[in-house]
């Protein structure tokens, strides 16, 4: 068997294993929680639905006294259908549709973060890097490290107050202006765009560091090897040397990072569109566990487990594309 291809079966085994593991603790997870939605519901109602309508509201939401493991492979069975249940907190809607819905605002927001901080970040590190003897090499890394210490909340809230609050230039809630309705036109666009600048402004701020450090430190090791030196005797310019021979080979294992810092994106994106009231996947999650929504909350985190899954499966191919030494 060709060792590209073999390489890429064991990649595509391995990412099975763990999505069956994710559905698993999927489905279990939630069933740990006291009380159930439907008792929730029932109680929140005040008594306007005779008890026996409890049953019926358990039977609609899927909830059961049966054993978790014939639970368990009704849920499969459901899964492979494609169907993730009815949701409690968006009732009557389907779980599919609202996680469709939340995840193109999250796609929209962390995609378009996770690519500005990567290329800044990126191009930062170069910089930095070949200028490391000067005072932005002392000045960048521990001032970007700072920031990426702090809470993904925190930053949020920070930008929230001074540019939301205070000087009241970007918006403080929501994806869109409430007197626009959602079609392609100029004003909509942005609208969105406006909306999505402090929340994206977050999640870059707190990835550019990550981003940096890391092609800093690969070029400073790319930097001393021979073949640099050796571009230096030929004569060529410190720009060519830079991108065309340092920095195309420091690049390789920062693609490799790129399905995890997916993963570090998403868990920062839930906060971050919590605080803003964004409707993505973490503010819809927000109001799913407020309800003690099992499907939806189960959709959710399905969803987002089976992306950074997907996405590190390709990124596994991309870097054996772009680096030879992986396909020995």
């Amino acid at each position: 068997m060709n060792a590209s291809l073999k390489y890429i079966l064991n990649r595509l085994w391995f990412y099975i294993l763990a999505a069956w593991a994710a559905i698993t603790l999927n489905f279990f997870i939630p069933r740990m929680m006291p009380g159930d939605p439907a008792s929730i519901m029932f109680a929140n109602l005040r008594g306007k639905l005779k008890p026996e309508a409890l049953e019926a509201i358990k039977k609609t939401f899927g909830i059961t006294d049966e054993p978790l493991l014939s639970q368990y492979i009704d849920y499969l069975q459901l899964l492979f259908k494609g169907d993730l249940g009815i949701s409690i907190a968006y009732f009557p809607q389907p779980v599919s549709s609202i996680i469709v819905s939340g995840l193109l605002w999250t796609l929209f927001l962390v995609g378009t973060s996770l690519i500005l901080s990567f290329i800044i970040g990126t191009f930062l590190g170069i910089y930095i890097a070949w200028n490391r003897d000067e005072k932005i090499d002392s000045l960048l890394p521990p001032s970007f490290a700072l920031i990426s210490a702090f809470p993904y909340f925190f930053t949020a809230m920070i930008l929230l107050y001074i540019f939301g609050f205070n000087y009241g230039w970007f918006p403080i809630r929501h994806a869109y202006s409430s007197a626009l309705n959602p079609e392609f036109s100029i004003q909509f666009i942005s609208s969105v765009l406006h909306h999505a600048i402090l929340p994206a402004s977050t999640l870059i701020f707190m990835g550019i560091g990550g981003w940096m450090l890391g092609m800093r430190n690969n070029m400073i090791g790319t930097i001393s090897t021979d073949y640099i030196s050796y571009a230096k005797s030929r004569g060529l310019s410190n720009k060519k040397i830079m991108f065309n021979y340092a920095a195309r080979n420091a690049i390789l294992p920062i693609i490799t990072s790129f399905g995890m810092a997916l993963g570090f994106a998403l868990n920062g994106a839930i906060l971050t569109e919590i605080i803003f009231s964004y409707p993505g996947q973490g503010y819809i999650l927000f109001e799913a566990v407020k309800a003690q929504d099992f499907q939806l909350m189960q959709g959710i985190f399905l969803t987002i487990t089976l992306s950074v899954l997907a996405a590190n499966w390709i990124i596994d191919i991309l870097v054996l594309v772009l680096d030879p030494r992986t396909r020995k």
